[in-house]
This record gives C-alpha cells, sequence and structure tokens, in this order.
C-alpha cells in the first residue's frame, strides 16, 4: 500500500506539471498558423508551416494524454455508471484500466519499432519541407510511456479504494 500510494503521489505529480507546461502549447501552434496566414497574404508562403502545426499538435496531444487520464477528462458513458457506488465504480476503472494498459503497452512496443526504423534509416516526411520524422516519433513514445505510467497510477488508485485506503486530495 505505502508503494502505490508513493507511486501515485510521484506520477501524477510528474504528470501534472508536464501537462500543465504542455497546455500552453496551444499557444505555440496558434503562433505557427498566425504566421502562416501572414506569410501567404504578404510574403512568400512557408513550406514548414502546415506540418510543423501539425507536429505541434501530436506533441500537445500526447503530452497531455497523461494530465488528461489524471483529471478524468476522458469521455466516460454516464448512463448507470454514475449511479453505482463507489466500489463498483472502482471495479469497473480496475478492469477497463487494465485494458488500457495492455493497449498502450502494444503502442509503445509500435512506436518504439517505428522510432528504431526512422533513426536506422534517416526517415523523412515525404512533403517538400522534408523534415525528420525522428523528433516527433521520439515525442510520440515518450508521450505514449508517460501515459501508460498514469495508467498504472490508476489502476493503483482503484486498488486502494477497493482496499477502503481514502487517497487524500493532495496525492491526487
Amino acid at each position: 500500500m505505502k508503494f502505490m500510494r508513493g507511486y501515485v503521489a510521484v506520477i501524477d505529480r510528474a504528470n501534472r506539471w508536464i501537462g500543465r507546461v504542455v497546455m500552453y502549447g496551444i499557444f505555440v501552434m496558434m503562433g505557427i498558423l498566425l504566421w502562416s496566414s501572414i506569410s501567404k497574404t504578404f510574403f512568400l508562403p512557408s513550406l514548414w508551416t502546415l506540418e510543423m502545426a501539425q507536429f505541434a499538435m501530436v506533441a500537445y496531444y500526447i503530452l497531455g494524454g497523461p494530465y488528461s487520464i489524471q483529471m478524468g477528462s476522458n469521455v466516460r458513458m454516464d448512463l448507470l455508471y454514475g449511479e453505482w457506488s463507489d466500489r463498483r465504480r472502482a471495479w469497473t476503472d480496475a478492469i477497463t484500466v487494465f485494458f488500457l494498459i495492455v493497449y498502450l503497452v502494444v503502442m509503445i512496443y509500435g512506436g518504439y519499432d517505428s522510432l528504431s526504423y526512422s533513426l536506422q534509416y534517416g526517415e523523412r516526411s515525404p512533403t517538400a519541407w522534408r523534415p525528420y520524422l525522428w523528433p516527433i516519433k521520439v515525442i510520440m513514445v515518450v508521450g505514449l510511456f508517460l501515459m501508460l505510467l498514469q495508467a498504472i497510477s490508476e489502476l493503483f488508485k482503484d486498488i486502494l479504494r477497493l482496499k477502503g485506503d481514502d487517497i487524500p486530495r493532495e496525492v491526487i
């Protein structure tokens, strides 16, 4: 129990900090797209803006995912869930989080394989700008790994709830 509480505290704190920093990535995307509009109107159009905005969106989405899971911002079918007892919710959440963990492990395996291919062969985007793809693939693998750590934290929270352990608000 002590290990689980410590794990939850460390992972939740780290993902909360990362999520708070990454949420300002929306301004990076806005700046890139604003420059794209200005350059197309007054100057020569920039080749890099659309793809760079897409890369920024991927980083924003994938690195913000663990924070979203932590805050419970994911979509949940509340038709029956809202009426259930805390114990039944914890069981249901534990089962679904287990499947999420399996899914994330498979995604990390595939992402790591794609990243190693990209590094080995110097993979580039097929667009006119032709940036290397390994930086965004690193971000994707790191983000998936952080999501896996957060999913394990959520599983530990559910186990602690099932054991009757009240998780203090400052840990969550």
